[in-house]
């Protein structure tokens, strides 16, 4: 691909986030990457050398926006925190416990 394409590519691309902090950015590439959606970061590099000075922009084709963003909207309503993730195991556990107790009971 020669420059004039490149710059032809990127012209194609829509901005579906916008990231103050780099790790946040490529996590949210990778879980679109992962649904199969190809994501480009514009100002990656730029970000990680003066975080406060750029951000991260999210891209892809405009034929993937609507789906790309459905799935960032997914990743705000997952669990933020590893209290939250904890809490979910902790509930889990104790639920199999507690039908592995009332098995044992009918038996």
């Amino acid at each position: 691909m020669d420059g004039k394409e490149i710059g032809k590519r990127q012209e194609e691309l829509v901005t579906v986030a916008v990231f103050p902090e780099p790790m946040e950015a490529n996590m949210a590439r990778a879980e679109l990457e992962a649904a199969g959606i190809p994501a480009f970061l514009q100002g990656e590099m730029a970000n990680s050398m003066i975080p406060v000075a750029f951000v991260s922009q999210l891209q892809v084709y405009p034929s993937d926006e609507a789906e790309a963003r459905k799935l960032l909207d997914a990743m705000d309503d997952a669990p933020e925190s590893m209290e939250s993730v904890t809490a979910a195991e902790i509930a889990a556990e104790q639920a199999e416990t507690q039908e592995g107790s009332a098995e044992g009971r009918e038996r």
